[in-house]
């Protein structure tokens, strides 16, 4: 024992003195070994913290740990959408079956039922929001007008205000389109068109119009609707991106998710959240959006004076006021100018032309600007399109192709924690389950009997083949003729019952069954023990396939598609780095040590000459070899230690890049060092000064005495 102890220290010596002998060739093998041990180190670090940071962005906001869909589905489960959208799947019938036998599968902690999909939102102009306004207060005032022809006078200050607002919004369109007609030559086809247009506006805006619009508002705001309201084109439909789901099942299972305004739909009941990075993308006021964006970015460092986008965004807020002046009725626009000659200062009378001058900002008076247009003009604006407590329509064709439509109520706006700016996760909306296979178009008992009792109504009836013919054409009684009265223009009974239909629906409270039995199209598997994700997901694919569901279980990374490849790519690209950083010092290392071997043959001859055994000449010469990996090794991995902690220390990788902060799960990435990285680097740095010795080794112990004594003459 004693005399291999002693072997060794000989070996470890003659290495050593050898590595000191030759620190050029030393310098240049370990600096190259040394690079490879920090980039596996602190790349292992990164994409480690990476692949962390994306599981639980995806695990906190949509996909759970483990998805079931049909496999029998044209497309893969994506949840986050793919390139060309969302995925198709088939549905799944009955999710209280499925819920039946995945809760019955150990470390299953919940179960919960999803369908995502895009959809689109009827999103009204300016003048449609106004008249509707208008119109409620018409027909409260109807009710109210006592006999003498009085009103309330709270209600009467509100008339007036709204009245005033709706001329005022034709009043600027009148004067816009005025202008426009100096500048467009109309095409001879669209001309008389244009005329009666230009008619109906000149009609709206004079004092005949208004003068009788009191005592006949119905008949008036028919005409705004119909004739005047088209004319504004700022209208539209609005996109959204919606899970339908057991909303309580959601919020248990998802932490992560956070309503940061309103409340939670009340248990059992209709509702959508909308996500609040949606909200502030899409249905933002498009000038405080972009005060908000000037501000991040400054926060971020960049200049309005230096940043191209920053100026094209001051420059947008200061052109395109109309929108502003379109909300304010005469009362709120008195406000506002005053309030802006005040700040700014300035003696212009004009709110029109005081406006583009606030915009105008530098970085000089960026900060005061943003202060002053929320605290003194946001409260008479409505910043979003639609807010907490309205109710919203929602359409999307169904599978059947036919376009369905649902109304939901508002409650809230919700995000997810860490992921408050990313539009892969808090840009969905969470939509109860009833609303979405509303949307999707599946048939429920409930629908059965309304879809009954709708027939029954108007009288239809199921025709056969035989009877079709005479039916359709045979003749009958004549239909009734609709009877409509001048004046009030009363809503048509059926609208009444819609109405009722809708605020039942609101306000009825759903089973935890009726919420269960019914289509989803795929479905969130949370686990007790997330470690053992592969054994679960074996013993839940033998669980369906036992029960006779055709489904497929997938984990969070193949459910998150084109992002799992992404974080795949990523691990690939390093150590795809770290192979040819090691392949290249293996080369080096492999002809340094051959060119070492030669200059020493007659000190390997002498020592063969003294009794050296080839085993410890190939010894020696491998032992030099994976001295100089495992000193440089070390050192590299100690290095590529200090920079990580490094970064820790100084704050991480910050990023404002919406993608980067979900492969991130947050603004910020704080590398986390692991024994994975120090085992991988020093596991490749012995293969690698192993592999490199082998041959230099192998000639070395073809050395003779009498080889070592001919070069010496």
């Amino acid at each position: 024992m004693r005399s291999r102890i002693r072997a060794a220290s000989v070996l470890l010596l003659i290495a050593f003195r050898n590595l000191f002998a030759s620190r050029v060739r030393t310098a240049i093998v370990g600096g190259i070994i040394g690079l490879g041990a920090v980039l596996v180190v602190f790349g292992t670090a990164v994409v480690d913290s990476l692949n962390a940071g994306m599981a639980r962005s995806i695990q906190g906001s949509l996909a759970g740990h483990l998805q079931l869909y049909r496999k029998d589905s044209p497309d893969p489960l994506q949840v986050y959408g793919g390139m060309m959208g969302s995925s198709r799947l088939e549905p799944i019938r009955d999710f209280a079956v499925v819920k039946r036998v995945v809760e019955a599968v150990p470390n299953v902690k919940a179960v919960v039922p999803m369908g995502i999909d895009r959809a689109f939102v009827s999103s009204g102009n300016v003048f449609d929001v106004a008249l509707e306004k208008l119109r409620a207060d018409a027909r409260e005032r109807l009710a109210a007008l006592g006999p003498a022809g009085e009103v309330p006078a709270e209600l009467d200050f509100r008339w007036r205000a709204r009245k005033a607002h709706v001329r005022r919004m034709i009043t600027l369109l009148h004067e816009e389109l005025g202008e426009a007609r100096k500048l467009v030559d109309v095409p001879p086809a669209e001309r008389a068109e244009r005329a009666r247009q230009w008619a109906d506006l000149e009609r709206a805006d004079s004092e005949e119009f208004w003068g009788a619009f009191d005592r006949d508002p119905l008949t008036g705001l028919e005409f705004l609707e119909n004739r005047i309201a088209p004319l504004q084109a700022d209208g539209g439909f609005m996109f959204i991106r919606y899970v339908g789901t057991d909303l309580a099942a959601f919020q248990g299972a998802f932490d992560r998710m956070k309503i940061v305004e309103g409340r939670p739909v009340p248990p059992g009941q209709r509702g959508i959240l909308l996500g609040k990075f949606y909200a502030e993308e899409y249905l933002k006021l498009k000038h405080a959006r972009r005060l908000d964006k000037i501000r991040e970015a400054r926060e971020h460092g960049r200049l309005i004076a230096k940043d191209e986008e920053l100026q094209r965004w001051v420059k947008e807020n200061s052109t395109q006021t109309r929108d502003i002046l379109l909300q304010l009725d005469p009362a709120q626009a008195e406000l506002a100018a005053d309030a802006l000659r005040r700040f700014l200062p300035s003696t212009e009378q004009d709110l029109g032309k005081l406006l583009p001058i606030f915009f105008r900002t530098d970085d000089a008076t960026f900060d005061a600007r943003y202060r002053f247009f929320y605290d003194r003009l946001a409260p008479l604006l409505q910043l979003y399109m639609f807010r907490v407590g309205d109710t919203i329509t929602i359409k999307a064709a169904a599978k059947s192709g036919y376009m369905n439509a649902v109304n939901v109520k508002v409650y809230g706006l919700v995000a997810f924690e860490g992921l408050e700016k990313s539009n892969l996760a808090s840009i969905f909306s969470i939509m109860d389950l009833q609303s979405f296979r509303d949307l999707y178009g599946w048939v429920t008992p409930e629908k059965e009997a309304e879809i009954a009792a709708l027939k029954k109504e108007a009288g239809l009836s199921d025709l056969d083949r035989a009877s079709a013919e005479a039916e359709l054409f045979g003749g009958g009684a004549p239909a009734a003729p609709v009877v409509t009265h001048a004046g009030a223009i009363p809503d048509a009974p059926v609208r009444h019952e819609r109405r009722a239909r809708d605020a039942d629906l609101f306000s009825r409270v759903y089973t935890q069954d009726e919420i269960d039995r019914g289509v989803v199209l795929n479905a969130a598997v949370l686990l007790g023990d997330p470690r053992r994700l592969k054994e679960t997901r074996a013993a839940l694919q033998a669980a369906v396939d036992r029960a006779g569901l055709p489904l497929t279980v997938i984990d969070w990374k193949e459910a998150a598609g084109s992002l799992g490849q992404y974080m795949t790519g990523l691990q690939f690209a390093l150590y795809g780095s770290a192979f040819i950083l090691f392949a290249i010092a293996l080369v080096i290392m492999n002809n340094a040590m051959v060119m070492a071997m030669l200059q020493r043959v007659k000190e390997i001859g002498t020592m063969r000459a003294v009794g050296a055994q080839r085993r410890f000449v190939l010894l020696m010469s491998l032992v030099e070899s994976i001295a100089i990996g495992l000193a440089f090794g070390v050192a590299g991995a100690l290095v590529g230690a200090a920079l990580v902690l490094g970064v820790r220390l100084a704050g991480g990788f910050p990023t404002t890049n919406d993608q980067l902060q979900f492969l991130f799960s947050g603004p910020t990435l704080l590398p986390r060092l692991g024994g994975g990285g120090f085992a991988v680097a020093l596991t490749i740095v012995v293969a690698v000064s192993i592999a490199s010795g082998i041959y230099p080794a192998i000639l070395a112990t073809r050395i003779t005495p009498l080889e070592a004594m001919q070069s010496e003459d």
